[in-house]
């Protein structure tokens, strides 16, 4: 398994590629989309790492593959370098490394976006305005729902994470609880205020 820094050190070889033959974005969208496949089929990652499978037949999947997409060579001669270190399940990770050094190379950044319920545009633009302040870049914003936060909002920028969930709130409340005991001379502790609807 190709650690967070080696799937670093594979990105950026293929930045400095992709930059130096101006097809970076056709790079990236090769990976997303292998990526992608992989994450979809459990067959074929099977197929593509078991180290039981002849390398020759796991060359013969991957090509088909490849063919689907119309990858370049310079992703080919990525995947089977992969391939022959016995790194392809790796692709992922070094997938997400490459979409962040394009982002960041075009002054962009992914952020992640999880609420409790839909938010609406007003919401949204709150958000990406205070996302965009702190990391002085623009903000690109996906999405997506988790009703166990029970309320609120968490945000993922780069490899911070901004948690404003209710249920944090309430974690870190109950916590506090357990660490003073809950009690202070012989009265209840008061019951939290509810949080506002978010």
């Amino acid at each position: 398994m190709v650690t967070g820094s080696l799937a670093r050190r594979y990105a950026r070889a293929v930045l400095e590629i992709g930059t130096q033959h101006n097809n970076l974005d056709k790079l990236g969208a090769d990976l997303r989309s292998l990526a992608k496949a992989m994450h979809e089929s459990a067959e074929l990652v099977t197929a593509l790492i078991n180290p039981a499978i002849r390398r020759a037949d796991r060359r013969r999947v991957i090509d088909q593959l490849l063919d689907r997409i119309a990858a370049t060579q310079h992703t080919r001669n990525l995947v089977y370098l992969l391939l022959d270190g016995e790194r392809l399940s790796s692709v992922e990770a070094i997938s997400r490394e490459v979409d962040a050094m394009i982002e960041a190379k075009a002054g962009r950044m992914s952020a992640e976006v999880t609420s409790a319920r839909p938010l609406d545009a007003s919401q949204l633009s709150q958000i990406i305005n205070a996302l965009e302040k702190l990391s002085g870049k623009k903000v690109a914003v996906p999405r997506r729902e988790d009703p166990e936060l029970l309320g609120g909002v968490v945000a993922k920028l780069g490899d911070t994470i901004y948690d404003g969930s209710l249920r944090t709130q309430l974690r870190t409340l109950r916590d506090e609880l357990s660490t003073s005991g809950g009690v202070a001379s012989g009265h209840s502790a008061p019951a939290p205020a509810p949080a506002p609807a978010k």
